[in-house]
């Protein structure tokens, strides 16, 4: 996937939807959440805290929200993409045609906001030895990238819980985001974290 530099080059990279992010954007920027972009994708967060991301995928467009298992979620919207692997990951899923209750969206982001400062989140736990805990960092990128998810889904577990281990023992969010980027690209070769240091 081409690496974008800003939100309005990654709604002109999904002409398809490029209104209804445009209007899903406005909504987002209207409350006190900070725009950036991490994961190649637009993501909005509070304190250094991911909130909710902007999606587009060939047959919808979406929102995520980072800490969604907290949401009450009255009118039933919200999908977890990954049954029994997700945690804490819940999308708000749109197709071309639907009309987006805009009282609705920012219901749910005000809501996710007041969790986030209410310290409702979950935290990546260590992994077992034979259960292997993606961080949500990993997994928003994987839904960005398939190639990134099918490359990592071909490693072995001990491969696969050394680059989780990596990612969710950071306890800043910006080092989670530099620790992600600079293992991206180690993903796409198949090679170990610690693959250097092993023919030592």
């Amino acid at each position: 996937m081409k690496k974008v530099s800003s939100v309005d080059e990654y709604i002109e990279n999904h002409p398809k939807f490029s209104n209804q992010l445009i209007a899903l954007r406005q909504l987002l920027i209207s409350t006190e959440l900070e725009e950036q972009i991490k994961w190649n994708a637009p993501t909005y967060s509070i304190n250094g805290k991911n909130i909710v991301g902007l999606g587009a995928f060939k047959n919808h467009y979406c929102l995520w929200f980072f800490n969604g298992v907290f949401l009450k979620d009255e009118a039933n919207v919200l999908v977890n993409a990954q049954e029994g692997k997700t945690k804490a990951l819940r999308q708000m899923r749109f197709e071309a045609d639907d009309t987006v209750n805009s009282n609705l969206v920012l219901s749910y982001v005000k809501e996710a906001i007041q969790n986030q400062k209410l310290g409702k989140e979950i935290k990546a736990t260590r992994t077992k030895k034979a259960d292997i805990t993606i961080p949500t960092e990993l997994e928003f990128a994987f839904k960005e990238d398939n190639n990134l998810k099918d490359a990592f889904e071909k490693l072995s577990p001990s491969k696969q819980k050394e680059y989780c281990n990596y990612i969710s023992e950071a306890k800043r969010e910006s080092t989670k985001v530099s620790r992600l980027e600079k293992i991206t690209p180690m993903i796409m070769e198949l090679k170990g974290l610690h693959d250097k240091y092993k023919n030592c």
